[in-house]
């Protein structure tokens, strides 16, 4: 592990830039940014043109290491390069961003009102590749449709499972348990889960480092007591279909609560921007979400 990235990720300022849509998320992704389906053919010029935006953004002059901390990537962008250094290699050495990998295989059909992450074959060998590409740690996603006590047991279950395989191979990661915004009883289901994320920190070992990633709770500052447990590198939230200003907005009232957002950074970006445009774009995003994670 890189002392100096856990370091900064323990205690400086700013946010998570998440740029990790994967297979079933990158069209919609694309034509969001502007880029249609009939401007690629098949899987490999799908991941080219994501690439070209991911590079587009990670290259503007705003997407800056005094308010980004790090950047989740996709499996595709860790093995691919931006001028001739792997990813991760150009956010670090080049941003001083810290890279984080993806790796869930999406989602299990809804049981018990819960979507557990589908199994992740051969995770060994591409935590080892992750390695080998300097990446810091891990994020997987899970969803809460229900507060449904056994279903979220479950989730927490799986999560920390992994999460353990994880961390035994020199990674953070990230357990990202989403309760869906539109949950019927999401406060509810929130106080369940992290009833069972408690009992799980208790039993990790001393040495362990994880982080979590959660919906922006309904009650505010719900997770700030576990952000003192010293297993817990940082508590990350994730946007969940907030608008960028709904998200600001709400993740400014939890103190110590970081972003880690996705479609609210990129969700006026366009591939037809000029570049002055984009980063113009990018910046007010990239400010507003900054603004809201130092509180």
């Amino acid at each position: 592990m890189n002392q100096e990235q856990l370091r900064r990720m323990e205690h400086d300022k700013g946010f998570i830039a998440a740029l990790d849509q994967s297979g079933g998320s990158t069209p919609k992704a694309l034509k969001a940014y502007g880029v249609d389906e009939s401007a690629y053919s098949g899987e490999e010029e799908m991941f080219t043109r994501v690439h070209e935006m991911r590079t587009r953004i990670i290259k503007s002059p705003s997407f800056d290491k005094h308010e980004i901390l790090a950047a989740i990537l996709f499996e595709n962008t860790m093995d691919r390069k931006i001028d001739n250094l792997f990813t991760a290699d150009f956010l670090w050495d080049k941003k001083g961003i810290i890279p984080i990998l993806k790796v869930d295989k999406g989602l299990a059909e809804e049981k018990d009102g819960v979507q557990l992450m589908k199994p992740i074959p051969d995770l060994d060998a591409l935590l080892d590749r992750a390695n080998e590409r300097h990446i810091f740690g891990t994020k997987m996603r899970s969803v809460i449709k229900q507060a449904n006590e056994g279903g979220i047991r479950a989730i927490i279950d799986q999560q920390f499972e992994i999460g353990m395989q994880i961390v035994r191979k020199g990674l953070v990661p990230i357990i990202e348990p989403e309760v869906d915004i539109h949950c019927p009883d999401k406060a509810k289901a929130e106080e369940i889960m992290l009833g069972c994320m408690k009992e799980h920190l208790a039993k990790l070992s001393a040495d362990a480092k994880i982080m979590f990633k959660v919906t922006i709770p309904t009650v505010d500052n719900l997770y700030e007591g576990i952000m003192k447990d010293p297993h817990v590198v940082r508590v990350v939230a994730l946007s969940g279909g907030y608008s960028q200003d709904d998200a600001n907005e709400k993740l400014a009232r939890n103190h110590g609560l970081i972003a880690s957002f996705s479609r609210a950074l990129a969700q006026d970006l366009r591939a037809n921007q000029s570049d002055a445009e984009f980063d113009s774009v990018l910046k007010k995003a990239i400010d507003g979400i900054y603004k809201a994670s130092i509180t």
